[in-house]
């Protein structure tokens, strides 16, 4: 099972776009995917149409090994997809982790028991600097950034590079390879891109070639009502008739696959 993470810093930036589109794509390709809600707002959770009942196992009882990961999947509506919920409770899990000692881990270990059930994970962190978002870092095999094409999103990307490099000064291993910067919300009118989303797009590019010797800017994610129609509806860009808007989620399956190859 590779296990990939979407991971940004700040809110808005596109983080549960990235894992419920390219989760359904890959599950459309005929792929078992588990998609992890690590984040509180429990935003996947609710995309994904599925209601947390009272007394039901969450990724907080996974994490707090209350449960056995297999209790605390669920299947979805859609085929091939399955799902480890969260609710606001799961920030009571932030003590746990820090007073555990490996809490950096926690997350990889409970997955490491289920890992023969999938061909992929795809787990949504949380928008800021906490433990729940280490042990995300910690259990990922690749890391995609998604970045809104805006200064708040550039200053995103320098809080999360700033953390993934501090995370690998103290262990070269943790945490996955960068599979690449995704940038949202970019504008464009009519058949231009706006002058604001062109310059950040630029700026993401430089910041990556600073910190890595190379452009990992891919192709973004237009600012679309299309992509709110499509979790709305339950349909996948591709169901909808979108494909010039699903082209990213598109480059995106096409990376983790390489980082699959890589792996073997």
């Amino acid at each position: 099972m590779q296990t990939i993470s979407s991971i940004s810093l700040a809110g808005g930036q596109g983080k549960t776009t990235v894992v419920l589109f390219l989760a359904r794509f890959l599950a459309q390709q005929g792929h078992t995917v588990l998609v992890v809600d690590a984040d509180p707002q429990s935003s996947l959770t609710t995309f994904l149409g599925f209601q947390v009942e009272p007394d039901s196992p969450t990724l907080l009882e996974v994490l707090k090994r209350e449960v056995n990961p297999s209790d605390g999947i669920y299947e979805t509506k859609y085929p091939n997809l399955f799902l480890i919920p969260s609710d606001d409770a799961l920030d009571k899990v932030q003590d746990y982790l820090a007073g555990s000692g490996t809490g950096a881990l926690t997350l990889k270990r409970r997955l490491k028991t289920v890992e023969s059930l999938f061909h992929y994970c795809i787990v949504d962190a949380p928008p800021q600097r906490s433990q729940i978002c280490l042990t995300v870092i910690g259990a990922s095999d690749g890391l995609v950034i998604p970045v809104e094409a805006s200064v708040k999103g550039l200053q995103s990307l320098i809080r999360t590079l700033e953390l993934l490099g501090e995370l690998k000064q103290e262990d070269e291993e943790f945490g996955g390879q960068i599979l690449g910067i995704v940038p949202f919300r970019d504008r464009w009118v009519g058949l231009r891109r706006t002058n604001e989303s062109q310059s950040n797009i630029e700026s993401m590019q430089q910041i990556t070639t600073d910190w890595f010797g190379q452009d990992l800017v891919l192709p973004s994610i237009r600012e679309s009502e299309k992509f709110k129609q499509a979790i709305n509806k339950g349909l996948t860009l591709h169901e909808m008739g979108q494909e010039d808007l699903a082209y990213p989620i598109e480059v995106l399956a096409t990376a983790i696959e390489k980082l699959e190859g890589q792996k073997k």
